[in-house]
């Protein structure tokens, strides 16, 4: 008989891997949180200084990269966060397309997956 889902110490296995990645990914957002804040409060200021000098240019690039890294990690969050929520109600690893078990090996790369490797592909 094919197996359904994973069993309670199979998911405690994944539960752990998602926490490990959850807690480096909130850091890693703070520290993004971090650099946007610094870069704010020691940006340019054109208070005193009505010339716009190439490194105004640079600054806004590296503060709208610094909001998309930001924006990417929290997506990241909340996709492992939802992760947990499937683990407690012993529906994670199964794919939302197909109802077939997610492979043990594609749920340790990609943690926060719903799909099977051929479900996704198929959209």
């Amino acid at each position: 008989m094919e197996k359904t889902r994973y069993t309670d110490e199979e998911l405690e296995e994944f539960r752990n891997l998602i926490l490990d990645k959850l807690q480096n990914a909130k850091a890693e957002f703070r520290t993004l949180q971090g650099q946007l804040r610094d870069g704010n409060e020691n940006g340019t200021d054109s208070t005193n200084n009505n010339y716009l000098t190439l490194d105004d240019g640079a600054d806004t690039a590296e503060k709208e990269t610094l909001n998309q890294l930001a924006a990417h990690q929290l997506k990241f969050i909340k996709n492992l966060e939802a992760a947990m929520v499937r683990i407690q109600n012993k529906t994670y690893g199964i794919c939302k397309s197909s109802g077939k078990l997610i492979p043990k090996e594609r749920l340790r790369a990609v943690p926060h997956t719903t799909q099977t490797y051929e479900a996704k592909q198929k959209r």
